[in-house]
């Protein structure tokens, strides 16, 4: 019940972003009103460096055609919903990523197992963050994860083990 109420307000948290973003009123958000809002909000404190904010016209067009469902051009709020949350998803592989590759630093290290999580580099990271678990211990919980029985984690075994 709880995640239902959880969507219901993120749902409602978008109606009123969209409802920013249509500057015009008219029930849509063109290219060129999702260029304005985003630089908007980048230049409203968004973060360290890179183009944070910044949309040329051709990425608002494109970021509009990816979601525009009726082919008119334009966003109405499903539409907006199905970017956004697109968005969300990309950062969400990106975030685990970097964490991905945290805990497989250790074994690229080792003998050979770059670009995995093994028992022995999960034990040294847990280690890092003050969690003493044995090499055992470790292994078992990889391999409730395990997908291919090789005894380690790739990246898309680690994003199932973490959704």
């Amino acid at each position: 019940m709880v995640a239902a109420g959880n969507a219901i307000a993120k749902h409602e948290q978008y109606k009123r972003v969209f409802a920013h973003f249509d500057e015009d009123g008219d029930g849509k958000i063109s290219g060129s009103e999702l260029r304005r809002c985003v630089a908007a909000i980048g230049s409203s404190g968004g973060g360290g460096g890179g183009r944070v904010g910044e949309l040329t016209e051709e990425e608002a067009e494109a970021a509009v055609g990816f979601s525009d469902s009726d082919g008119d051009g334009l966003l109405d709020l499903e539409d907006f919903v199905r970017l956004v949350e697109a968005g969300e998803e990309e950062e969400r592989v990106k975030d685990l990523k970097e964490a991905f590759n945290m805990y497989a630093a250790g074994a690229a290290a080792g003998a050979g197992d770059g670009g995995m999580i093994t028992p022995r580099s999960l034990k040294r990271m847990l280690s890092r963050l003050g969690m003493r678990r044995s090499a055992t211990e470790c292994g078992v919980m990889i391999a409730e994860f395990d997908l291919d029985g090789d005894g380690a984690l790739d990246f898309d075994e680690f994003k199932v083990m973490m959704s």
